[in-house]
């Protein structure tokens, strides 16, 4: 007899499990990121377009073929027809891709989380040097958070080029994020403002790509929490809900990013003012108080017309003071979290609580959202009698997480931030979109929307309106279409791929070309899941044509 499908304690643990998995660190430092790059406020006219015709119909769609197959991506997309297993494949690749590199994050987080308890925090000052005479010159060039994320954190190398052995101390942090991974999942279910910019067809695409990934579309998460369902389960409304509510989030997250980018443009902008200003005192033997924020331009132009050749000395010394340019400044991704976050908590009153606050509120997100991409590869491989006929699901779940850390060890290296960067940036975008693109075509046109349709009245009781079987047939898949050809000509046109590495001597990041074996990896990572799909299609097919040449009759 088959075995019995477990299923969730209630249908609140399922809703809590995907919002948990959609809402995570690209909530917090990707969209108040694009906020900012396109236009503030505005990009919500976008974003939220595309959160009803892209992100709403693709989530039920995905949760709806979760909850009809009862199994996870592989045997999901086999059901609906054989040629469709590289889809679910893909997915797993592609979800793997996602787990050895995003809990890395948490790794990061678990370092600041134990790093936060000291007094001062130790990324609030400057390090002194070795002879005791002044600060790090590498840390007075950057600053004391830089300092403390790219040398004491990372102990970044100033090349991809230039590997680095691994560093112990995040290593250990990896490995304590992946044994907090594995008592999570070891019993599965059972325990788990310029308007202008909306003429910009970057904005859209952006808006449209932030809801993709933020939803986790495509990685086979929700298609596996879904499988666990009663059939019966009202999908359509769990879609809704995680929707409006992952994007409820990411609202919050911008506003709260947004008063922390101000309070830090405003202090940097006078720590700035101030610098100039004893600058000016020291040099011009001027009386203390007698240069101000409010007269420092004025007495700027009267020192470079009375004393020019002193002035000239010195005019390469000041530094232009500008709070629109600080307000200006757009980051994203670690240098968000681990930086302008913590350089807004060191000047805040009572910094060591709102770090632990901060540091553990990153960790619980990044554990939802690892959670899930575990989830994605754990449910197809314990769906496989062949697998787990052999090991018990315990020991599934801990060979895929003692892998997936030894393979995360290379981001621990000297070298380690700019393969995480290579990553986060090409493991899963073009993946994604080709992955969602062919699941919509084939439930839409192989499997059969209007087939699809009665089965779901018949497992719900409710029947499928318009709104989700337009955007189904016709609106997602065209959206997806455009978004594929943006980004294929966006990579045509870029050239050669660059990235950012941090240089020491200067105390910034600079620009430099991949190297060749770099972008040979860059193009495996594309390709070792995209390529599943055709691939699998293709050996299908030879099987089955070897099949009827065996069977067919002899003349």
């Amino acid at each position: 007899m088959e075995k019995v499908r477990p299923q969730w304690g209630h249908q609140r643990q399922f809703v809590l499990a995907c919002i948990s998995y959609a809402v995570g660190l690209g909530n917090v430092w990707r969209f108040p990121y694009l906020c900012q790059l396109y236009g503030g406020g505005s990009f919500l006219v976008p974003y939220l377009i595309m959160l009803f015709v892209e992100g709403m119909p693709l989530l039920y769609m995905e949760l709806a073929v979760g909850q009809r197959m009862r199994q996870g991506s592989i045997g999901a997309w086999r059901t609906i027809s054989p040629y469709l297993s590289g889809v679910g494949i893909a997915s797993v690749v592609v979800s793997f891709f996602g787990t050895i590199y995003y809990n890395v994050i948490n790794a990061w987080s678990f370092w600041y989380l134990f790093h936060s308890f000291q007094d001062p925090l130790p990324w609030s000052v400057c390090p002194l040097n070795g002879n005791h005479t002044g600060y790090e010159e590498e840390c007075e060039k950057a600053s004391s958070t830089q300092y403390f994320w790219y040398r004491k954190t990372l102990n970044i190398s100033p090349s991809i080029q230039e590997t680095g052995g691994v560093q112990w101390e995040p290593a250990l942090c990896l490995i304590l994020a992946w044994l907090m991974v594995y008592l999570c999942i070891l019993r599965g279910t059972e325990s788990t403002g310029k308007v202008e910019q909306l003429a910009n067809p970057k904005t859209w695409v952006n808006a449209a790509t932030q809801i993709f990934f933020s939803l986790g579309l495509g990685f086979g998460s929700l298609i596996a929490f879904a499988s666990y369902n009663e059939p019966s389960s009202n999908c359509q409304k769990h879609a809704i809900t995680v929707s409006l509510i992952n994007s409820s989030t990411s609202i919050f997250a911008s506003i709260v990013t947004f008063s922390i980018y101000g309070f830090k443009a405003t202090f940097n902008y006078e720590s700035c003012l101030n610098k100039v200003i004893l600058l000016l005192t020291n040099s011009f033997d001027l009386e203390d108080g007698s240069v101000t924020a409010s007269n420092l331009e004025q007495v700027k132009d009267y020192l470079a017309s009375t004393d020019p050749s002193r002035y000239s000395e010195v005019f390469p010394l000041i530094k232009n003071c500008s709070l629109e340019s600080e307000l200006d400044t757009a980051v994203q991704g670690t240098g968000l979290a681990f930086i302008v976050y913590t350089e807004a908590i060191k000047n805040m009153e009572v910094s060591q609580l709102w770090s632990v606050l901060y540091f553990f509120m990153l960790l619980v997100l990044g554990i939802g959202s690892m959670l899930g991409n575990t989830a994605a590869i754990l449910t197809p491989l314990t769906d496989s009698k062949l697998i787990t006929g052999h090991l018990p699901k315990e020991a599934i779940s801990g060979l895929l997480c003692l892998i997936s850390c030894a393979v995360g060890l290379v981001f621990t290296m000297e070298a380690g931030n700019y393969w995480f960067d290579i990553f986060n940036e090409y493991a899963a975008t073009l993946s994604l979109l080709l992955i969602v693109l062919v699941e919509t075509i084939a439930l839409c046109y192989v499997y059969g929307l209007r087939r699809f349709e009665n089965e779901l009245q018949a497992m719900t009781g409710r029947a499928l309106n318009w709104y989700w079987k337009a955007m189904w047939a016709c609106v997602s898949p065209l959206l997806i279409i455009g978004l594929l050809l943006f980004y294929l000509s966006d990579y045509i046109l870029t050239g050669t791929l660059q990235y950012q590495a941090w240089d020491a001597t200067q105390g910034q990041l600079v620009t430099k070309d991949y190297p060749a074996y770099a972008l040979a990896v860059i193009g495996l990572l594309v390709a070792s899941s995209t390529m599943c799909i055709p691939l699998v299609a293709l050996g299908t097919f030879i099987m089955h044509r070897c099949k009827r040449g065996d069977t067919a009759p002899v003349a």
